[in-house]
Formats: C-alpha cells, structure tokens, sequence
C-alpha cells in the first residue's frame, strides 16, 4: 500500500501536528473513493440516514475546514469539534505523541479551536450532504459552576449547521472537565442543553444529542452516567473518549514518561472501549443507541463492537496510522462479513454477542 510504504513514513518523520496540518491542507486534492453504498450497511439512527456506519470521530477535523474532502473518502458521518463557545489555543506544545509499537496516540491537545461561531461559518460553508455532528465542550477559562452557560452558548452557536451534537465531559486534558461526569453536575448540564434544544427547535424536533463518556470509569459510574442519559432524553451514548490509563503499552516506559499526561487512543483501547459499549448495552437493554469508538483498525474491530452493541462506528487513530482508504476498506469489510453471516443488515447483529 502506497501510504504505509511511503506516505506513512514521510508524514511519522514530521513532528505529529506539522503532519497534521499537511494532511489538512492535502485532503482536498486526493481523489475520492470508491463509493460503498449497500442496503446492508445503511443504517438509521436518532432519527437520521446515514450511507454507512463508519464515521470519523472528533479531533481529526477541529474546525470543520475538510469535511467536504473527508466525506469523499468514504466516511458515512463526520464529528468536527471539539468547540468550544470561546476561541483558544489549547495546551503548550508538544501535545501530541505517536506510538508506532502500540499503533496509538497520546494527545494533550486542551480543545485547541476557532470557535463556535466561526467553526458554524465553516459549516455554512460545506457541499456535501454527509451527516455531520458537532463536538462542544468547555471553553478552558470558564469555572466549572459556570460551564452550563458556557456549553449552551456554543450548541446555540452550532445549532443550526449540525445534524447531531455530542457533549463532550470526558477529556482528560481541560481541567477538571471530568467533574461534569458526576449524576448532579451531568444532569444539570444535560437538562440546561435540552431546554435550550426544545426552545431552538420551535415546532420542529429537537437535535439528537449524544453524551461522550471516559473509558476511565466503573461500571457503577456508567450505570450512573447512564440513568442521567435516559433522564434528560439523550439520543445516544458515545463510548469512549481517549484513555488516561498506560497499562500494557509495549513503547518503552522511559518515553511514555517523556511524553507526560494526555489521552491515549488507538489499539490499546479496544477492548476497554467495547468493554463500556457493552456495559452500556445490557444497562439500556439495547433502547439506547451508541456510536463505537476506540481502536478500531479493521472491519472485524467494528465488528466486534457492532456485537457489542454499537449501532456506529467512529475512528480517528487508524486513519493517521493506516491511511485515508480506512473508512472504503472497512465499510468493504462489514459488508463482507454481513453477506457471511447471512444477515440483511447491521441492526440484525447488534448486541449478538451478550444474547
């Protein structure tokens, strides 16, 4: 494959956000992908068609400034974000970290974006007619008893350009942002977001809202997080974000040292991803839709937690590490395995594993 031979290797000999911003700047010029468009792999969920289940996850395209190029790669969704109401630069740098070992990531990168406001102009601006859902989290200075207004003023912001909003509480890199993840703070959020949803809405249906949740969390904190969620009408649940765990890392421990705090992401969270996702599952007896997200590299990962329980699929890390034909050879991938299961679409294999 041409990327892994030889433009892997030239993006890896850059530092990670020098590749990042070349990437950006390149998409737009690579032609688009075979369209794999199948009755099996076409799906319907918080009330939205989406082509295919394989969606690219928040952090790839901060500000919505490719996803007319990404959407031409095959993708059936694209998360932009995360945004916050307020512009801001995000952590120092270095923040992002490869690791080639591990085919993983850890990244501090702290919501670096343009903004609400001006990521919206951004969609405004987009032709494609791929679903498009908006990341919002908190905007950095803001305390957190002050963070209900500060994630309201950016879904009004984004309200307009965005098929579905994920609310981001789970970064380990905005401090601390995870506080939000507690019954009351989390369902105060959730309560003011979907007041200010029925009001903006008017007499049409409210936006389908998503909460995205840590890896980092018991199973009594899920089931917690969870009765918040169905309480305050959540659309769906995505599981997970970036980890802060380094457990059973091949890289050597002196440079996992070297790179200090961040989220983890890519292979090594896996199975804790599809771990939540089940969880999660078994806890909604399956009412509940989840994107899946979390080391998913192949179309038997998706598989996997398709199995689990995942009505889609979101990925980030594999797309730096395998190249922009993921999303085609997945979605290739999942139709195969349909036709071998002799199932006539995605809905008829999810949660098969816990039956």
């Amino acid at each position: 494959m041409i990327y892994r031979r030889l433009l892997r290797p030239l993006l890896f000999s850059l530092p990670p956000e020098t590749a990042h911003k070349l990437a950006l700047s390149t998409f737009r010029f690579l032609p688009s992908a075979h369209p794999i468009e199948s009755a099996r792999t076409a799906v319907h969920r918080f009330g939205l068609e989406f082509k295919n289940p394989v969606g690219l996850a928040a952090g790839f395209d901060k500000n919505a400034v490719v996803v007319d190029a990404l959407e031409r790669l095959g993708f059936g969704f694209i998360e932009v974000g995360t945004v916050t109401n307020e512009a801001q630069a995000g952590n120092p740098k270095p923040r992002i970290f490869r690791l080639p070992a591990d085919r993983a990531l850890i990244n501090r990168l702290g919501f670096n974006n343009q903004g609400a406001a001006r990521v919206a102009d951004n969609l405004r601006r987009s032709t494609g007619d791929c679903r498009i859902g908006v990341n919002i989290g908190k905007s950095r200075r803001v305390p957190i008893d002050e963070a209900m207004a500060d994630y309201v003023a950016s879904f009004e912001k984004i309200y307009e350009v965005a098929d579905y909003v994920a609310i981001n509480v789970s970064s380990p890199n905005t401090p601390n942002l995870r506080e939000l993840q507690t019954p009351a703070l989390l369902k105060e959020l959730l309560n003011a977001l979907q007041g200010k949803n029925s009001e903006l809405a008017g007499s049409k249906s409210p936006k389908p809202l998503v909460l995205k949740i840590a890896p980092d969390v018991t199973d009594e904190e899920i089931e917690s997080i969870v009765e918040v969620a169905q309480s305050t009408q959540m659309a769906g649940m995505i599981a997970t974000n970036t980890t802060i765990s380094r457990t059973g890392l091949q890289a050597r421990p002196g440079n996992i040292e070297a790179f200090g705090e961040g989220g983890l992401s890519g292979a090594p969270l896996r199975d804790r991803s599809t771990k939540v996702i089940s969880t999660i599952y078994r806890l909604t007896n399956g009412k509940l839709p989840i994107i899946g997200v979390g080391g998913v590299f192949t179309a038997e990962d998706a598989w996997q937690k398709i199995c689990a329980g995942a009505g889609l699929i979101q990925l980030y890390t594999s797309f730096i590490y395998e190249g922009p034909r993921i999303a085609q050879r997945i979605n290739s991938g999942l139709d195969a395995i349909l036709r071998r299961e002799g199932l006539a679409s995605i809905d008829e294999a999810i949660g098969s594993a816990l039956s």
